[in-house]
């Protein structure tokens, strides 16, 4: 082997094989890989389509409950101008119940004593 210079120089047909069936396998690589390249690239964009309809869903469905809440509110401020003398009636009757109540507990608190 180590007599002859030139054999270390020409490759041998054993050698130009190996190399012939790496090049073969690197290609098929660089196919495979193109082609889960291709399929990530096309699932990505099923996701973002995904994606952008639930978003759209979401945001026609908060702007259905924003309108349907500012119509309630609006019948409700309506309903207070228009009868202003039920409400104030409704929180004196409010606070009123809410007195005597407390008056009620206090007078059924037995520890009280110890603060006279």
């Amino acid at each position: 082997m180590a007599d002859d210079p030139n054999e270390d120089a020409t490759p041998t047909d054993t050698q130009r094989e190996a190399q012939e069936a790496l090049e073969k396998q690197v290609a098929q690589l660089k196919r495979e890989i193109n082609k889960i390249n291709r399929t990530l690239a096309e699932r990505a964009e099923e996701v973002v389509e995904e994606a952008t309809g639930w978003y759209e869903g979401a945001a026609d469905s908060v702007s259905r409950t924003t309108q349907a809440l500012r119509k309630r509110a609006s019948t409700a401020s309506g309903v207070v101008q228009e009868n202003p003398g039920t409400v104030s009636s409704a929180f004196m009757l409010g606070a009123a119940v809410g007195l005597l109540l407390g008056l009620v507990l206090v007078a059924g608190d037995r520890r009280r004593d110890r603060w006279i």
